[in-house]
């Protein structure tokens, strides 16, 4: 068997976890043909084939199951050293991606961005905002922000902060209708909610819960366009009360009427040591703790 180095299973862990030549070429910011050039030559030095190319994308072939854990235990290696090298020499740079839902990283965290870019000028920070869960195993993200408690993987999970969100209107919706003084009356009015296929965590299921059981007549599938939608006068919604608040085309209905989520910070085993990924949990931890009120109604 001819050598082969780190680079080519970097390779092919990338494309094992996108399914996707081009896209693991992005991730690694490489050309597509130096990928494919990197694929075939770890793959001539194993004597075996790794992938299946179909139309569909790259699949693992059994071969290619079986070198997953080995290359995985290489990669852990890896990143520990990283880790120690960056302790011994307390710098913190390099890239750093989180993942977030859509309503916490657009409203609360990129407007903050900068404080950190201030202290940190050789740190580089991807943010995705988006409605979906990350794996941190396929290395979609170094942390991300989930709503819900991870029960299994080599993941470590904190509570980052508790947060409120409530029922809102615009006022060109209300002044159409009787005042609401109840919570029986909700089911009396329009509402915006969420596609409950796409749902990507139960904990956006708010209609099952304090609220009275309620078939949203406008179904969209992330929070800024539901926000967007309520306030151009389509209907009631769910709305967390740091983003509504500071709207100036939306009103509160029913304040007693509190909804309760949590967000956690969720880091890997094999990162969470990482200087830049502690220096972006720090961060994350110490922003929110100077703004409490900013989570409550």
């Amino acid at each position: 068997m001819d050598a082969f180095n780190w680079n080519d299973l970097q390779t092919f862990l990338a494309i094992a976890r996108t399914g996707r030549l081009t896209v693991a070429a992005q991730r690694l910011n490489l050309d597509h043909s130096t990928l494919s050039r990197r694929l075939a030559s770890l793959e001539e030095a194993l004597g075996v084939k790794l992938f299946d190319r179909r139309a569909t994308g790259y699949t693992l072939t059994q071969e290619g199951e079986a070198l997953i854990q080995e290359a995985e235990s290489i990669e852990s290696i890896s990143l520990r050293l990283q880790t120690r090298l960056q302790d011994a020499q307390h710098s913190v740079s390099g890239t750093v991606r989180i993942g977030t839902p859509e309503g916490f990283g657009t409203w609360f965290l990129a407007e903050r961005l900068p404080c950190l870019m201030a202290d940190h000028p050789q740190l580089e920070v991807e943010l995705v905002a988006n409605p979906r869960h990350f794996s941190l195993s396929k290395r979609e993200a170094d942390l991300s922000i989930a709503m819900a408690r991870p029960d299994h993987g080599r993941v470590h999970a904190r509570k980052l902060v508790d947060y409120e969100l409530g029922i809102y209107g615009a006022p060109s919706y209300l002044t159409r209708h009787d005042a609401i003084d109840s919570v029986a009356q909700l089911t009396q009015h329009k509402w915006v909610g969420y596609v409950e296929d796409l749902m990507w965590t139960p904990e956006l299921n708010y209609f099952r819960g304090q609220i009275p059981v309620i078939h949203p007549g406008i179904r969209i599938s992330n929070v800024i366009s539901q926000l967007a939608a309520v306030r151009a006068g389509v209907g009631l919604g769910v709305l967390p009360c740091f983003m509504a608040r500071g709207e100036a085309g939306l009103r509160q209905i029913l304040p007693s009427q509190k909804i309760n989520r949590t967000y956690w910070i969720i880091t890997h085993a094999d990162t969470c040591e990482l200087a830049r990924v502690k220096v972006m949990q720090q961060f994350l931890e110490r922003e929110v703790a100077r703004e409490p009120l900013f989570w409550r109604i």
